[in-house]
């Protein structure tokens, strides 16, 4: 299984396929931005735009595959094709995705987030799941440096689109509930993660969709008591505002501070996004795992992962963590 949101769970999840046909994904709940904001705001759903993109990529991979579950696979192709179409013009639904709509409708006609992703999923005919995070919509505040106040106070940002995109330096993150309460975990996805036999964390945005699963206490407390083979996938490059300026160690380094307990069982990164290799065996260490250095960057493509490169670099690291 895979924990993240955005293009680095779209990642995860292609490369996932390849290894596996079961594959469950746990999915952020706090983008504001685009048609996902536009159906939160207006309809106090949970954001589909995450969802929608782990749906694409359990489809398209599983197109790649040999054969399918149902037939030829020409009913999911078509699908997974409109479930990612976006409208374009400039009326009411300019920039939506069929597929956010289509979420959106299944969320109010159901009534229950997760059945209505189980649904989606039969209506793709997928094996995998897709699950939320959390089964409400969720904010992200950041406390941000090189943006402080005149007393020097550190700002904070709210909102997922404002934190990805703030010109400071993300230092630490909280999670807040429309009612300010502790986030709760949805159920599901707490038991997928002590069920799996391997979970990975990243790729992706780090304080936006990979660091959030962490702050939710039911969900960190499965992370941090599943017996699966924990696997963390580092980014290939650093994110302006996010992480900009971070080695690969600051990375777990920041994992750690915001989920001391967790111990982990390997840290994939690409051995030309790694200047100081000693650094990051070091780092991984002190989470209890062993850092494994492939080249795992897609050609011409800066700052994507080749997924055929990454699950080959999983598969290995998995047998690594089965003899030990």
């Amino acid at each position: 299984m895979a924990l993240g949101g955005g293009h680095g769970l779209y990642t995860t999840l292609t490369a996932l396929r390849r290894l596996t046909r079961q594959v469950t994904a746990v999915v952020t709940v706090a983008d504001d931005g685009g048609s996902s904001g536009r159906i939160r705001r207006e309809l106090g759903l949970l954001p589909p735009g995450d969802l929608r993109q782990a749906f694409a990529a359990l489809a398209l991979a599983d197109m790649a595959g040999a054969d399918h579950p149902c037939g030829d696979g020409t009913e999911s192709r078509l699908w997974a094709e409109v479930f990612q179409h976006r409208f374009g013009g400039s009326g009411a639904l300019a920039g939506h995705a069929v597929g956010n709509l289509l979420l959106a409708g299944l969320f109010e006609v159901l009534g229950d987030p997760v059945a209505a992703l189980d649904e989606a999923a039969r209506l793709l005919q997928l094996p995998g799941r897709v699950l939320p995070m959390c089964p409400e919509p969720l904010d992200i505040e950041a406390e941000v440096h090189g943006l402080e106040a005149a007393d020097g106070t550190p700002r904070r940002i709210r909102g997922q689109v404002a934190v990805a995109s703030t010109p400071g330096q993300v230092y630490r993150i909280s999670l807040h509930s429309a009612s300010d309460t502790v986030p709760r975990a949805c159920p599901e996805a707490v038991r997928a993660v002590l069920d799996a036999d391997v979970v990975l964390l990243g790729p992706g945005s780090w304080f936006t969709s990979v660091l959030p699963h962490l702050l939710v206490p039911e969900l960190r407390d499965a992370l941090v008591r599943t017996t699966a083979t924990k696997i963390v996938v580092l980014n290939l490059i650093p994110q302006p505002g996010e992480t900009a300026g971070f080695s690969p160690e600051r990375h777990l380094d920041v994992l750690s501070e915001h989920a001391p307990e967790l111990r982990v069982d390997a840290v994939i990164a690409d051995v030309d996004a790694v200047p100081t290799p000693d650094r990051l065996r070091r780092a991984a260490t002190s989470l209890g795992a062993h850092a494994r250095l492939d080249r795992i960057a897609a050609s011409g493509v800066e700052g994507r992962h080749d997924p055929d490169a990454l699950a080959g670099s999983l598969r290995q690291a998995l047998r690594v963590a089965s003899d030990e």
